[in-house]
């Protein structure tokens, strides 16, 4: 497969700016891959296609304020910061993302907030955008994480809205995050309310929950046209024994699998036994999923309608068929689904 074959009739009034107003009130084009059945329904909806011992695996990453703007010493120049994950808690480093870059060498400082609440310093480049800062300060660690966190704003896509809004404090995380960790919401969880998971409880569908930390390895721009020679960043991955378990036992009794969301299938592809089996795993994935692959664990998935080039059409792609996602895309812009992050979703069976 070649990065070109990505490419689609996109324009960005495709683009969803707001969520809808509420989570399970999106559209859900269902798309069964054996039949070739295809329906219109709504993301509520979903609970009829599940049945009594499916599981569903979801993504409990919590997204944290990642977005930070200071200023370069001396000449005052506005940096924007994305944090990207700590590396060493006691010596307060963090691996980030520095815009302009060009700008920005080892030994700057940067100063963030009203009277210059934190200052930085940086130690290291760790590639063209990327560098490693230190910042100084004195007080205890929940004291340093209180202020940073402060200092930040959720870190939605630019694509969205230059600026995030108060409603993107609680629409830009899934109900059922937990784990703090993330730079991105797992978008295809952000559909899914309270009262349809409670519903699909008491049909006796299952919930097994699985971490991964979306950063850089979800967002990265693919560069190359061979797709064999991209590389992803890698991201942590937790699968606990209790989720394995649940899955493996559904798994032998032929119930429904459903990854939910390309982070959770990626997880899960990234610790797979000999005997196709999920394996516990506490660790890091730079798993890079593209037709022709063969899935292990999950056999149907949800997800939302993802931008050209992306690595996570090429993922669904994988999954669903080159030219059966191709045609499916094609059907939702003409029926005026909405694409990306705030958008609408697919349930492929």
């Amino acid at each position: 497969m070649k990065l070109s074959q990505y490419k689609y009739d996109f324009s960005p009034d495709m683009l969803a700016k707001y969520p809808t107003d509420d989570r399970d009130g999106s559209r859900l084009m269902v798309y069964d891959r054996r039949t070739k059945k295809l329906e219109h329904k709504l993301f509520s909806d979903l609970i009829n296609y599940f049945k009594d011992g499916d599981v569903l695996i979801l993504n409990n990453t919590k997204v944290f304020p990642a977005r930070m703007y200071g200023n370069k010493e001396k000449t005052g120049a506005e940096i924007e910061v994305f944090l990207l994950r700590e590396l060493n808690s006691e010596m307060r480093l963090w691996d980030v993302l520095v815009e302009p870059a060009r700008k920005i060498r080892i030994g700057n400082k940067l100063y963030f907030g009203d009277d210059d609440a934190m200052v930085a310093e940086v130690i290291d480049n760790t590639t063209s955008r990327g560098r490693t800062l230190r910042f100084l300060y004195d007080g205890t660690y929940e004291e340093f994480r209180d202020a940073l966190y402060k200092l930040g704003e959720m870190p939605l896509p630019r694509w969205i809205r230059e600026k995030p809004e108060e409603i993107d404090t609680e629409r830009y995380q899934t109900i059922y995050a937990k784990e703090e960790g993330a730079v991105a919401a797992p978008t295809a969880g952000l559909h899914f309310s309270k009262h349809l998971l409670k519903r699909l409880e008491i049909k006796g569908v299952n919930t097994a929950e699985i971490t991964l930390h979306v950063s850089l390895g979800s967002f990265r721009s693919v560069d190359v046209e061979d797709l064999t020679k991209h590389k992803m960043d890698s991201e942590r991955v937790i699968i606990t024994q209790e989720a394995s378990a649940l899955v493996n036992a559904s798994k032998e009794k032929n119930k429904k699998i459903c990854a939910v969301g390309t982070t959770v299938m990626r997880s899960i592809e990234s610790s797979v036994s000999s005997e196709g089996e999920l394996k516990p795993f506490d660790g890091w994935t730079n798993k890079f999923v593209f037709p022709p692959y063969d899935f292990s664990v999950a056999n149907c998935m949800v997800t939302n309608f993802h931008l050209p080039y992306t690595t996570q059409l090429m993922m669904v792609s994988a999954f669903t068929g080159y030219n059966e996602i191709m045609e499916l895309y094609k059907i939702a812009k003409n029926e005026g689904y909405r694409f990306g992050t705030y958008g609408d979703a697919m349930l492929i069976l």
